[in-house]
This record gives C-alpha cells, sequence and structure tokens, in this order.
C-alpha cells in the first residue's frame, strides 16, 4: 500500500514538474470509507495525477451538508444523493448533476420480524427510524406513496430521528431503521442479529428508488470553458478508478484504510462495504441515464400535498462533461 502511495506521490511530482497541477476539492457525502473508494484508488494510482489534478477529497460527516460546503465556495464538486440535490435547486442552490458512478440505489428499511412487519402495509402505527439532513426524502416520497402520515397520527407512522448507527433497532427503540446495503446493514450483522430474524425493504424493489452519491457542481461554474475541461478530467479520472475498485475490491478497501486518517474503520467491514458497492456502481461509466433521473423526479413529486419537490426541474443535468470524458 505505502509503494502504491509513493508511486502516485512520484508521478504527481514528474507530471508537477512544467506546471503545477490544477487543484479540484472533492467534498464527499460522508466519512471516509468504501462508499467513496473510487476517488481514493484514483488519487492513490496517481489516475488524477495522470490527468494533471491535485484533488484534495474532503470527508464529510454528521455536521456537514455537502450543499452548504459548495454554496460556501469551499468546494468544486460534491457528491449527493439527487434527492437533496433537487430539493436543493428548487430552493435558489443550482447544483447539476456532472456525472452518475451510482447506477443503483443501496438505500433500504431493515426491520426486527418480531415487531409484526412483514409488508409496508405493516408500517401502519410503527417508529420507524430515518436519516435526517437531505437523507429523509427518499423515506418521505414512500411513505406519501403508501399514504401514511408522517406525524405520529394514528394509522401512520411515527419517524424516528435515527442517528448514523444501528442502535434503535438492537435497542427495539424503532421497528425499522434505514441502512445502506453496504454499511448499516452489515452492522446488524455483525452485532449478532441473524438474516433470518430481519425483514427488508430496498427502496429500488419498492418503485421508489432514487440517485444516489452522483456528482454536482454549481450551474454558474460551468459556464467557465476551464472549469469545465478541468471537470472532464476529474470525471474520467474518477471513473477509472472506480472501474479499479470494482474489479479489485480488496485492494480498494485497503486503500480507503490507508486514506483514513482517523483511524476508525475496521477492515473486515471496509471489504464488506466495497463488495456491496461494486453491485451499485456496476453497469455505469459515469453517463446519467436519464430513465433513472426521470423515475427519480416522479418519485420525488408524488408527495401528495407536501412533495419533496414541487416542479419539473430544468438544467438540473448535463452530459457535458462526460461526453468529452468517456471518449
Amino acid at each position: 500500500m505505502k509503494k502504491l502511495l509513493m508511486a502516485a506521490a512520484t508521478l504527481a511530482l514528474a507530471t508537477g514538474a512544467a506546471w503545477a497541477n490544477e487543484t479540484v476539492k472533492l467534498q464527499l457525502k460522508w466519512v471516509t470509507q468504501a462508499q467513496f473508494a473510487g476517488y481514493y484508488v484514483a488519487a492513490a494510482k496517481g489516475y488524477y495525477a495522470e490527468e494533471g489534478l491535485d484533488v484534495q477529497i474532503m470527508p464529510g460527516g454528521p455536521d456537514i451538508a455537502p450543499e452548504q460546503v459548495i454554496a460556501g465556495g469551499g468546494a468544486d464538486v460534491i457528491v449527493d444523493w439527487m434527492p437533496a440535490a433537487l430539493a436543493a435547486r428548487e430552493k435558489g442552490l443550482p447544483l447539476v448533476n456532472i456525472a452518475q458512478p451510482f447506477k443503483h440505489s443501496g438505500l433500504m428499511l431493515t426491520c426486527l420480524k418480531e415487531s409484526g412487519v412483514s409488508t409496508p402495509e405493516d408500517f401502519k402505527d410503527k417508529t420507524l427510524g430515518v436519516w435526517f439532513f437531505g437523507n429523509e426524502y427518499p423515506f418521505l416520497s414512500w411513505m406519501s406513496k403508501l399514504g401514511l402520515k408522517t406525524d405520529g397520527s394514528p394509522g401512520g407512522v411515527t419517524v424516528l430521528k435515527q442517528g448514523f448507527n444501528v442502535d434503535p433497532l438492537l435497542q427495539k427503540q424503532a421497528a425499522c431503521i434505514s441502512t445502506m446495503t453496504y454499511n448499516e446493514y452489515g452492522q446488524v450483522l455483525e452485532a449478532g442479529v441473524k438474516p433470518e430474524d430481519l425483514v427488508t425493504f430496498k427502496y429500488e424493489d419498492m418503485g421508489v428508488a432514487t440517485l444516489e452519491d452522483g456528482l454536482y457542481v454549481l450551474e454558474d461554474s460551468l459556464k467557465d470553458p476551464a472549469f469545465q475541461e478541468k471537470m472532464v478530467k476529474f470525471v474520467r479520472a474518477s471513473m477509472k478508478g472506480w472501474k479499479d475498485a470494482e474489479a479489485n475490491p480488496d485492494e480498494a478497501a485497503g486503500i480507503v484504510l490507508e486514506a483514513d486518517e482517523t483511524g476508525a474503520q475496521n477492515a473486515d467491514h471496509q471489504k464488506f462495504m466495497m463488495g456491496e458497492v461494486a453491485k451499485l456502481t456496476a453497469g455505469s461509466n459515469g453517463a446519467l441515464d436519464p430513465a433513472d433521473y426521470e423515475r427519480t423526479v416522479a418519485t420525488l413529486m408524488a408527495g401528495g400535498s407536501d412533495p419533496v419537490i414541487t416542479k419539473m426541474p430544468e438544467g438540473a443535468w448535463t452530459h457535458e462533461i462526460t461526453d468529452k470524458a468517456l471518449q
């Protein structure tokens, strides 16, 4: 691993001998983990340096909203879920999707079988754990589709504002909690709960999946040809990193562990995560599929009297970057 990083540094020095590499500030949606392996692999193996880029990967966390970071000028590009990006766009922050490395959704509700939940109809009068900070939008759209109020009134559901852990399920504070296929679901299993004691509802299987982990920039930035070219290089190198991570998941997990300055990540969990993340990026070359975008928009607008977005977005995505990056 050290040799990989040293090689990347040597390559960066070589390519930067004639001129300094262009800086790209990338804000992640969450902490350093295999969810973002493609970017760490691209950095460690010199794919960014080959494009003349110095990519500064900035981890996220519970108190970091990527939309706020880019709005304040702290990032050139962010990793975000499309529901949050489109909600922010409707509120006046003109985010544009320039690439979509994740083809599939990893979002689920994971329930204890003993809670009596076996179908979505059983959600009535149950407590469900939900992440906020922009992650609540897919859940709210799904509940609206089911006709379930989320204010705790009879016949609806009670929403438990869930932290980024699985404690509410383990402590039986909620019948179901939000999980990702590649992260919290594994944490539940690692805690000793058996798969046969759980019932899972993948948003994708429920027909309410929305796009996750796309790359977004500000609309005004795309008016600058130099910025456009920098993003072309960034997306090209990033997708090279993602496909490398898919092909070499254990190595990718090791690169992520090396990059984690907190030392908080567990090697076995990161390998599990990378294996599951690879299933979500499989089938994507980085270009947004318009059908996936339209499905996401339709889901977000199908909220009855309280939809996540109230009008059809315009200019919320572009193929301009990936058309050049993928040539």
